[in-house]
C-alpha cells in the first residue's frame, strides 16, 4: 500500500498456476470479446476502439452482487505476456483503478499473476473496504476459471456450443427493440413467461428475473443481466441457471434491410455434464442434452421474436 497526499492507494497481488502453455493463457485473456464466457463476474464486453498494441473497451460486470460498468484502455504486449489496464471513468465508489496481467512460462504450465492498484472515492474507509473485497473476489473468481477454462479447453469444446434464430420483420428496428428492451411487460405479452421481476438501476443496464413455462408445463427461474444498445443490441449473461447448463450468454441483435428488421436471437451455452442423467435418463448422451436445450432456448426465442414481429409491424 503507498500513501500520496494523503490519498490512499491500494496495491494487491493475486496468481494462480495454470497447466497450458503460456502464449495460449495470453492469447486467452488478451481476446476480450471471450471474457464473458471465461470470467463469471463479466457480463459483456465492447470495443470503443482498437488497433494492434492498443484498445478502449466498455466491460460490464457484478462486484459484491452489484452490476457495475466502466471503459478502460489496455496495452497489449504478446512478445513479453503482459497486458496493462487503466480504468478510465470509474464506477463510484472507486475513484481510480488500474493494473496488469502478466504470464510467465514455468516448463509448460504457466504462472499468471494479476495486480491491482486502485482508490476510493474521497479516500473513504468503508468504500475502500468494500473495493478491497470485491477486488479480492472478483481476481479469486477470474483466475480460478481462467485456470478451468484453459485446462478443459478439450471437454469443453463438446460441452460448448452456439447457435441463433432469425425472424424477418416488416417494421422498425425501434419498435421491434422496444418489445425485448421492455421485459417487464413479458408476462402480459409472452405465454411462456409465468412471472417477471424487472429492474434498471442504472440507464442501460438491467436485472431481469422471471420464470419460465416448459413445454411439459414446468417453470424454471432465471437470473439476467443485460447490457442495452438502442436500437442496436441487447447483450445478456444469465447468473441463476437451470440445470443443465453451467453458462448461457445471449445477445438479441436488430438488423435494418430495406424491407424492415432481421431481428437475431444468439445464444452460447456450456452445458452440466454432472446433471444429464439426472435430467435427463441414465443412457442420455452430451448431444442429447445439447439438442434439448438447445430445443428449449430455441423454443422460446422464436416465440419471443414471433410476439415481437406481430408488435412490429402492427406499430407501422
Amino acid at each position: 500500500m503507498t500513501t500520496t497526499d494523503a490519498t490512499t492507494t491500494r496495491q494487491v497481488a493475486h496468481e494462480i498456476t495454470v497447466s497450458a502453455p503460456a502464449d495460449a493463457v495470453y492469447r486467452l485473456i488478451a481476446e476480450v470479446q471471450n471474457w464473458p464466457q471465461i470470467f463469471p463476474p463479466t457480463i459483456h464486453v465492447d470495443h470503443v476502439e482498437k488497433d494492434e498494441r492498443e484498445e478502449r473497451i466498455r466491460i460490464w460486470a457484478t462486484a459484491n452482487g452489484e452490476a457495475k460498468n466502466w471503459t478502460s484502455r489496455r496495452t497489449l504486449d504478446p512478445d513479453g505476456r503482459r497486458i496493462t489496464f487503466r480504468q478510465e471513468v470509474s464506477a463510484p465508489p472507486v475513484a481510480a483503478m488500474g493494473g496488469a496481467w502478466e504470464i510467465e512460462e514455468r516448463g509448460g504450465e504457466s504462472l499468471v499473476r494479476l495486480l491491482h492498484d486502485y482508490r476510493a472515492v474521497d479516500d473513504d474507509p468503508e468504500s475502500l473496504a468494500w473495493i478491497d473485497e470485491a477486488v479480492d473476489r472478483n481476481s479469486r473468481s477470474e483466475l480460478a476459471a481462467l485456470k478451468e477454462n484453459v485446462e478443459r479447453v478439450h471437454s469443453a469444446r463438446e460441452l460448448t456450443f452456439s447457435f441463433e434464430d432469425t425472424v424477418l420483420i416488416e417494421g422498425s428496428a425501434k419498435d421491434v427493440y422496444d418489445f425485448i428492451n421492455d421485459a417487464h411487460l413479458w408476462v402480459d405479452r409472452l405465454p411462456h413467461v409465468a412471472r417477471v421481476g424487472f429492474e434498471e438501476p442504472t440507464p442501460g443496464l438491467q436485472v431481469l428475473e422471471m420464470d419460465t413455462r416448459a413445454k411439459d408445463g414446468s417453470t424454471h427461474t432465471t437470473k439476467s443481466y443485460r447490457v442495452t444498445f438502442p436500437h442496436r443490441a441487447i447483450a445478456y449473461k444469465q447468473v441463476t441457471l437451470p440445470a443443465l447448463m453451467t453458462l448461457h450468454t445471449g445477445l438479441w441483435t436488430f438488423e435494418e434491410y430495406p424491407r424492415g428488421v432481421a431481428a437475431t436471437s444468439q445464444h452460447t451455452v456450456v452445458l452440466n455434464p454432472d446433471n444429464i442423467a439426472r435430467i435427463l435418463g441414465a443412457h442420455a448422451t452430451v448431444e442429447d442434452a445439447r439438442e434439448y436445450v438447445q430445443g428449449a432456448l430455441s423454443t422460446n426465442s422464436r416465440a419471443t421474436l414471433r410476439h415481437a414481429k406481430d408488435y412490429a409491424e402492427k406499430s407501422r
